[in-house]
């Protein structure tokens, strides 16, 4: 028993008739909404072939069909069809990207709540790491008496504030000679590189009055940088799953709430795949929590270097082609807002 093209064209019927009405399908529907040209009977048996094939379920309770992950997968590779976004999406997409385009932080959240918008799943993206990302200026701003701001901004635009309790007194002069002086010594360093510095002995080497506030100041500006070696998961419209029928009952529904709220698992998730568009859908997930869902993922660049990841997680039965050109939309939006002129994209 072969796919044929008769048995795509109901496959594919069956496919966008259940994403958009979350019902089984029956011939009828199938013969009443799609001009086939063959009878309910032919229709019945091509889909009782298409069952035995592996790409149609029977629901106990219904006479109509569902798609098994075998028949998403066929659709997604073979029978989806290119979505063109609204004109009006991606000025929206493109206005929201570029308002914040100096701090990258701020820009990637913006992503994150945008794809939940327009996809009304729950979206999530991942700040580059840092391993490799360089110190480009250090600064110290006084707050009050014992308390100054310490911040922290690398190369690849990421921000990091911490207020620093501070033991000794402290000048806004000396603040400055300090922050000036670590700022020389790192600029250029890799946050791994900087780690690896006896940062106290080298102020040795500096002003003798300043070394108690510099002792005082260091440590806390390692425990910043260990900070900003962390990979920053953002995520959006986690509630929004209650709009979807297969989430109906709650049970289902704490599972996949307690799934996302292990944000460090689902991070190593994210990090483990393969870069450019992925989608995985089902069984295909290899970790058992997110059996349940279909997950799609896309790398955005930095100055034409791979950098994160942004994607959607949701039911099986969802608008396969209306996200993944939504997210490649964004992706390359994000890519060309932090791109150097000149530079190609690793």
């Amino acid at each position: 028993m072969g796919m044929n093209e008769r048995k795509l064209r109901i496959l594919q019927a069956i496919i966008s008739d259940f994403i958009c009405s979350a019902e089984p399908v029956g011939s009828r529907t199938l013969s009443k909404k799609y001009d086939m040209g063959i009878s309910p009977a032919t229709i019945r048996n091509e889909m009782s072939d298409l069952e035995e094939m592996g790409f149609l379920t029977h629901p106990h309770t219904s006479a109509g069909r569902i798609p098994s992950d075998k028949a998403y997968r066929l659709y997604v590779d073979n029978l989806m069809q290119k979505y063109e976004i609204p004109d009006n999406e991606k000025k929206r997409i493109s206005e929201k990207l570029t308002s914040n385009s100096i701090e990258l932080e701020k820009t990637i959240q913006h992503a994150a709540s945008l794809l939940s918008e327009l996809t009304n799943l729950t979206a999530f993206a991942m700040m580059p790491k840092t391993e490799k990302d360089t110190i480009n200026h250090i600064s110290l701003m006084s707050v009050d008496e014992r308390t100054v701001i310490l911040m922290i901004v690398s190369e690849s635009g990421k921000v990091s504030n911490t207020a620093l309790k501070l033991s000794v007194p402290y000048t806004e002069d000396g603040l400055a000679i300090i922050a000036k002086t670590m700022t020389y010594n790192y600029k250029g360093k890799s946050i791994t590189d900087a780690l690896k510095h006896d940062m106290i002995k080298e102020f040795e080497h500096d002003i003798e009055a300043m070394s108690k506030l510099a002792q005082n100041i260091m440590p806390n500006f390692l425990k910043t940088l260990e900070n900003m070696l962390d990979v920053n998961l953002y995520m959006d419209g986690l509630t929004n799953i209650f709009s979807f029928p297969e989430y109906n009952d709650i049970d289902k529904a704490k599972i996949f709430l307690k799934m996302m709220d292990k944000k460090d698992h689902f991070r190593d998730i994210l990090i483990n795949r393969k870069n450019g568009v992925i989608i995985t859908i089902g069984d295909e997930n290899s970790d058992e929590v997110i059996k349940d869902c279909s997950l799609i993922t896309a790398t955005y660049h930095v100055d034409g270097k791979l950098a994160g990841k942004i994607g959607v997680i949701g039911p099986k039965r969802m608008k396969y082609d209306e996200v993944t050109s939504i997210i490649e939309y964004i992706t390359d939006n994000l890519s060309n807002t932090f791109k150097i002129p000149g530079r190609s994209e690793e």
